[in-house]
């Protein structure tokens, strides 16, 4: 008996939903980019006999835009396998893992790279690349680290890439935001005394010991720039690019068809996107989101009015009263935000803070925009550029960069006086913050590709 179904809906679909992206100048190599695209998050590491892994049926797709048009000039795609060597076994090794072609090994996961350029040509890079497996215990992978670094490729046109298990990075009070927009440490700061919450507290990191499956390449910073320049200066426009993610999927699945195999026809399905962080979270409305989540940023101009007028922006007076006074004002006014249009859709243009830009031109579009001109700083404030620190969030964004806190701020009117010198924010806007760093994830973040550390193990971390 069969059964089909069509493509997933879109906001459900864990393995093909994109749950981070980050962008930067690497750290350790400044004349190349490191983009990096998390999907199945929220992994717990104890998760046998079926551990996490990548969707064989999913198309994976990194997108690199360098003219501002929005559409994509560089993609990479990745398509995944799955060989299982021992169809008599529940398990997913039988052995010690000591390499990544063990025969303990029983469930295993290989990867395609293909480049299509903006004529839509397209080039396979490389085939049968094998990804790490999960991070089952210290008895199942003694050496966890070496297997990982084992399955870091370099590509013969340069690139290197890496696909498989990591420990995630991401800290979020999620526990606190979503219940009415409490911030705990703020509330601590300036809320006890008014008795409005009687929960104030040390935040919670909701993704803490989580795992994720992540999708890196590092790519040579004159193979992403409008003319190929290995050096230009950050004042230059085409030393800006927009970058984001999508996965899809065929647009038809036949379960157990008449030979007992599944079938998928039709063309494939975009169901989930990601270019800035929190946009389809914060910013889309529930009922948009799989509208959005199918559509292409160059379509973007028909969420831009959530993005004028967020809905946080105006819960944050009411939930806060008495400290938000000049944001309310601001809000009466009904001007659209400008300094939010211009972060999230068009980047920031030349002139509105010293020696930056990362806009990418008028058309309206959610990418993570990257000056891939400013160059790392040996000291990183996780508050990004609103700490001034010019490489940091939403010019691009790294590892431990606060995107929350961030964000928050943004909306709370901090970036407000950029588009408007008379605009005084409220004092407790700059101090908006989540309480929480990268400490917090407990993960150990490498000094070198592909940055995020090793997945916690299921034997050390059985919750």
């Amino acid at each position: 008996m069969s059964s089909h179904r069509e493509a997933p809906e879109i906001s459900k679909d864990p393995v093909a939903d994109s749950s981070d992206l980050y962008a930067f100048v690497s750290p350790d190599d400044p004349d190349t980019v490191t983009l990096i695209a998390n999907y199945v998050p929220l992994q717990p590491p104890a998760s046998g006999p079926n551990f996490f892994e990548f969707g064989d049926d999913v198309l994976y797709e990194v997108h690199v835009d360098v003219n501002g048009d929005a559409r994509p000039d560089i993609t990479y795609q990745f398509r995944f396998r799955t060989e299982l060597r021992n169809d008599r076994t529940f398990l997913y090794n039988t052995g010690p893992i000591e390499s990544l072609d063990s025969e303990n090994w029983n469930r295993r996961q290989f990867y395609s790279v293909t480049k299509v350029d903006s004529a839509g040509k397209s080039t396979v890079l490389a085939k049968s690349l094998p990804c790490p497996p999960c991070n089952v215990g210290p008895l199942s992978i003694p050496d966890y680290d070496g297997l990982a670094a084992d399955a870091v490729h370099q590509l013969k046109t340069g690139e290197k890439v890496f696909a498989g298990q990591r420990a995630d990075a991401f800290f979020v009070d999620l526990g606190a935001i979503f219940d009415l927009g409490t911030l705990r440490p703020f509330q601590d700061k300036h809320l006890v005394g008014q008795n409005l919450f009687n929960y104030a507290g040390k935040a919670v990191n909701a993704t803490d010991k989580t795992n994720v499956h992540s999708i890196a390449i590092q790519i040579p910073l004159h193979m992403v720039r409008r003319d190929g320049k290995k050096r230009v200066r950050a004042k230059d426009p085409g030393a800006v690019i927009g970058v984001w993610t999508s996965a899809s999927r065929r647009q038809v699945e036949i379960r157990s068809g008449k030979d007992g195999s599944d079938v998928v026809v039709g063309p494939t399905v975009q169901v989930s996107r990601l270019g800035n962080p929190l946009f389809n979270e914060v910013i889309v409305p529930m009922a948009e989101k799989d509208r959005w989540n199918g559509l292409p940023p160059s379509e973007d101009k028909r969420f831009a009015e959530f993005v004028a007028t967020p809905e946080l922006g105006a819960l944050l007076p009411a939930l806060y009263p008495g400290l938000f006074d000049n944001l309310a004002a601001l809000n009466e006014t009904k001007a659209p935000r400008a300094d939010l249009l211009a972060i999230l859709l068009t980047g920031i243009p030349d002139g509105l803070i010293d020696d930056f830009q990362n806009n990418t031109g008028e058309l309206q579009a959610d990418m993570l925009r990257l000056n891939t001109a400013v160059a790392p700083t040996g000291k990183p404030n996780k508050f990004g550029l609103l700490g001034g620190d010019l490489a940091g969030f939403p010019n691009g964004r790294r590892i431990a960069d606060d995107v929350v806190s961030i964000s928050l701020r943004a909306i709370a009117g901090v970036t407000v006086p950029l588009v408007d010198a008379d605009f005084e924010p409220d004092a407790a806007a700059a101090l908006v913050e989540q309480g929480l760093g990268i400490k917090d994830t407990g993960a150990r973040l490498l000094k070198k590709f592909p940055y995020l550390g090793t997945p916690f193990d299921g034997f050390g971390n059985p919750s």
